[in-house]
């Protein structure tokens, strides 16, 4: 038999050390590479936009519960993929500021060094030392060179710095600022899915019992706007101080109300205000106006001179104007405006005048039968009457 070459073994194993080789030379392209910041912020303003998208057409479709479900999930999508969104431009930030620092520390370190040799040259730096010290004419002109260019790196590293710190502390404070909102977003989603809770709660996921809800809130609606018309049935009771009992919370539901709760309004000459412009700062209260549980949706800022119509503790739950509820809950499918404020006491069912004048005691029956029952205060010193609903006298 003839014996194979020497040289065989050795040449197989070249050729599989070859092959190997060319798996360390893969082609960038054919390796999975982590998306960058830029491309994971932009799929997620895609994500964003997508999901506006889906709440205006969820806005539009017939009010039912199922359908309102689906417009809280959106919202509750869209506000996580704005948290995220956050989170990625605060983390590019606080690369570009790790980057900045360390910039600043190269050019502090280049500056000191300069410093120290612009020191050194500064007994040369006057023309007749320099000119003196200098073995001829083109020694001269070198050195003097070399002088102006060292001072000209100088001014160069001093703008470099000065440039450098401001866009550092720039984007620090950028950095701070998308850090508080990052926390109103995390805030803002605990309310949305605490109010989706609360809806299926209520509800027991029921379709009529979310039916009977938007039923009440129209009913409460046609009778508010008809009682600050003037429309309501009222009698005359007499004269009453500020701070002066006029009636009682009515404690659970009532009339178009699911709990126990004063509807306050301002209004002068037929124009509802803000009772917050008139009511004082400085009492207790708990901000309650965000959605289910308790938490901040509306700006609790009285500041006016007005006693409060019920005692401490007040719980805030509905501010006046474009509310959170109008904004975020199927509330606004019924009112895009709130006239007045919600507010209750966790420690009495006492209603007082803001201030002195004439008390009326009134009531309407609006569409679906019920009596709301309020009573009305004439100021004495202006053209404004406030109205108290959802009472007993």
């Amino acid at each position: 038999m003839r014996s194979l070459p020497v040289f065989k073994p050795f040449f197989l194993g070249v050729l599989a050390l070859a092959i190997f080789s060319l798996t360390l030379f893969i082609p960038p392209a054919a390796i999975a590479e982590e998306p960058s910041a830029e491309q994971r912020l932009e799929d997620i303003r895609k994500k964003i936009e997508e999901t506006e998208k889906l709440l205006k057409e969820t806005q539009n479709k017939q009010v039912t519960l199922k359908n309102e479900i689906g417009y809280q999930n959106n919202q509750i999508q869209l506000t996580a993929l704005k948290i995220e969104e956050t989170e990625e431009q605060i983390e590019a930030l606080s690369i570009q500021i790790n980057t900045l620092e360390v910039s600043l520390s190269d050019l502090s370190e280049v500056f000191a060094q300069r410093v120290v040799a612009t020191y050194k040259l500064k007994r040369l730096g006057e023309t007749l030392t320099l000119l003196l010290s200098s073995n001829n004419v083109s020694d001269f002109i070198s050195r003097f060179y070399y002088l102006q260019k060292i001072q000209q790196n100088d001014r160069e590293t001093l703008v470099q710095m000065q440039t450098a710190q401001t866009s550092y502390e720039g984007q620090r404070e950028k950095r701070e600022e998308l850090k508080t909102q990052l926390e109103s977003q995390k805030t803002k989603l605990a309310s949305q899915k605490n109010q989706k809770e609360h809806l299926l709660q209520i509800t027991k996921s029921d379709e009529k019992k979310f039916q009977e809800l938007l039923a009440a809130a129209k009913s409460e609606l046609e009778a508010i706007q008809a009682i600050i018309a003037g429309k309501g049935s009222e009698s005359k009771v007499g004269g009453v101080s500020g701070g002066q009992h006029i009636a009682s919370i009515i404690q659970g539901a009532s009339c178009n109300s699911s709990g126990a709760h004063v509807h306050f309004i301002t209004a002068k000459n037929g124009t509802t205000q803000n009772p917050l412009n008139y009511l004082k700062p400085g009492i207790s209260y708990k901000n309650c106006s965000g959605g289910g549980g308790c938490s901040e949706g509306d700006p609790f800022n009285p500041s006016g001179d007005w006693d409060w119509p019920i005692n401490p503790t007040v719980e805030f739950n509905q501010g006046y104007g474009a509310t959170w509820a109008v904004n975020n809950t199927w509330v606004g499918k019924i009112y895009n405006f709130h006239n007045g404020i919600d507010i209750s006491s966790d420690s009495s069912s006492d209603v007082k005048a803001v201030k002195s004048g004439t008390l009326y005691r009134g009531s309407y029956g609006g569409s679906n039968g019920c009596q709301l029952r309020y009573v009305r205060v004439d100021h004495d010193d202006s053209d404004i009457d406030t109205f108290y609903l959802h009472i007993n006298y």
